[in-house]
């Protein structure tokens, strides 16, 4: 019998809306049990400073440059990790001594993989320290140091969901965070997957410069405005939609410009196309239609996205609430889920997902003690 592991998994996405965290037991192949999960906001401030961050990381050229507020950002990220974690385990009556690994992502501020270049700030060895709980971390270097595009990474955990829901296959399971990534599943092979457009990012910022919010709260000011079909084509024209898969994406590879004249209800009833129509675009390159897709992530919590996919898609699209899943914990959850294929030396990513060279594992282990 496959050991069963207790893990947490702590995402922090491209949105930077806080830290997710959720507790699973698993055997990191297809035994998933799902306990309590927990989302942690940023405050205005916090997310000013990943913000900042992220533009001074645009001029990286190493991994473990921090320059800039890219320190303080990752000794925040580092901080809030341990804060949340703590506060999560006391909350739900869990031991530190009770669990066997966290699998910690940590806040992605540059990912150019034709650079060859991932970088995600936070320090596992002290997060472990301070929790006292061992932590995988730095889950996508050892793929890109492959040849892959170190992400997504989500795949395989998406295959181990879609195999136990009892869903006619071929499923896609589609993830909108600030970047939009998916994962088709079928029946005896590995997964196909690659990030599929801007998820929530373009979306998130246009809300930020023109109202102060930190994004369009059940897409009330995307479902006021119209699409403007001319701006949408010419978002559409991005080269990216022509690609093959697996690609993968920075947070801040599409411009909004083709909006920019727009009235604000308008450019995000438009941005808000862009995200269902860049996702629906990689329909093409599958192997068949699949039977259903399946949204997952901040962007399934949005009524104007889940509804703009539904009028275009060409199958039915549900949330993965219709399954018992939670949108906002799947990332996490796959972080742990993760985080045991790791220690096990598992493989996280295969050629179909990410373009390695052969199925790779990956991951770095930090001891709590």
């Amino acid at each position: 019998m496959p050991k069963i592991f207790r893990a947490i998994g702590a995402m922090t996405g491209t949105s930077m809306d806080g830290v997710d965290l959720a507790y699973l037991e698993t055997d990191g192949r297809q035994a998933l049990k799902f306990g309590p999960t927990a989302s942690f906001r940023f405050s205005d401030e916090e997310r000013a400073l990943l913000r900042a961050a992220m533009e001074a990381a645009k001029f990286l050229g190493r991994r473990d440059e921090r320059p800039g507020p890219l320190e303080a950002a990752e000794a925040l990220i580092t901080r809030r990790h341990v804060e949340t974690i703590g506060d999560f385990l006391a909350r739900a009556h869990i031991k530190a001594e009770a669990v066997d690994v966290i699998g910690f992502h940590g806040q992605t501020v540059l990912h150019r993989p034709e650079r060859g270049l991932t970088v995600q700030i936070g320090d596992g060895a002290a997060l472990a320290r301070a929790i006292g709980i061992d932590v995988v971390y730095d889950l996508r270097a050892e793929d890109m140091a492959a040849g892959g595009q170190g992400a997504p990474l989500v795949p395989v955990f998406h295959r181990a969901l879609a195999e136990n829901s009892g869903a006619a296959l071929p499923l896609l399971l589609v993830n909108i965070g600030g970047v939009a990534n998916f994962t088709y599943v079928a029946e005896g092979a590995d997964p196909i997957a690659c990030d599929a457009g801007p998820g929530n990012a373009l979306l998130d910022d246009l809300m930020l410069l023109r109202a102060g919010a930190a994004m369009d709260l059940d897409g009330a000011c995307a479902r006021s405005g119209a699409v403007d079909e001319p701006a949408l084509a010419a978002l559409m024209s991005h080269s990216f939609f022509a690609q093959m898969p697996p690609k993968s994406l920075d947070r801040n590879a599409f411009s909004s410009e083709p909006v920019s004249k727009l009235a604000t209800p308008d450019a995000a009833a438009t941005l808000t196309a862009f995200t269902a129509s860049g996702i629906l675009a990689h329909l093409k390159f599958l192997p068949e239609t699949p039977r259903m897709i399946v949204l997952c992530g901040g962007g399934a919590r949005n009524p104007a996205i889940v509804e703009a996919l539904a009028r275009r898609a060409p199958c039915p699209v549900r949330r993965a609430e219709d399954f018992g899943w939670e949108s906002q914990a799947i990332e996490a959850q796959a972080f742990a889920f993760l985080a045991v294929r790791s220690v096990k030396g598992l493989p996280l990513t295969f050629p179909t997902t990410t373009g390695v060279g052969a199925a790779t594992s990956g991951g770095v282990l930090a001891w709590a003690g």
